[in-house]
């Protein structure tokens, strides 16, 4: 089980902000070997929602209210530590993320670009594919979304 905390940018201490940008980097820049620009300037619009376990940040997703990202609601940078995930973190952080949604944007709505892979995991939340397969900094994704 995570201790899991919402906080918008201003909320951000600079050790949860380091925790979260050294998060994402180790997955999706270095794991994933994808050079892309990460800090794109979205963050101090998005709710953070963090997954701590034993104090350490493991799993971590942001979430934007319609008209931020999408025309509707989206969470993205959906992420759980390597050595993390075979414990559904995964789904503990994307179920507050989805609850988080609900609670401050007043909405079920969702959209999100997921990895083409993962597909079935977002599946199992709720979301449905819309569209083609699409290339996203090199990475197939595909564009779903939950009602």
């Amino acid at each position: 089980m995570l201790d899991i905390l919402t906080k918008n940018f201003s909320e951000l201490n600079t050790s949860e902000l380091y925790d979260l940008l050294q998060l994402r980097s180790e997955v999706f820049v270095v794991e994933q070997d994808c050079v892309y620009q990460d800090i794109d300037g979205k963050d101090q619009k998005a709710l953070h929602i963090l997954g701590y376990k034993n104090n350490n940040l493991v799993a971590y997703t942001r979430v934007f209210k319609p008209g931020d990202y999408f025309n509707v609601a989206s969470i993205g940078r959906v992420v759980v530590k390597e050595n993390e995930r075979q414990h559904q973190y995964g789904y503990e952080i994307m179920k507050a993320s989805i609850k988080a949604v609900n609670v401050f944007f007043n909405t079920t709505e969702i959209k999100i670009s997921a990895q083409t892979y993962l597909k079935k995991f977002y599946n199992n939340l709720g979301f449905k594919e819309i569209g083609e397969e699409y290339l996203e900094d090199g990475i197939p994704h595909v564009a779903m979304i939950k009602y």
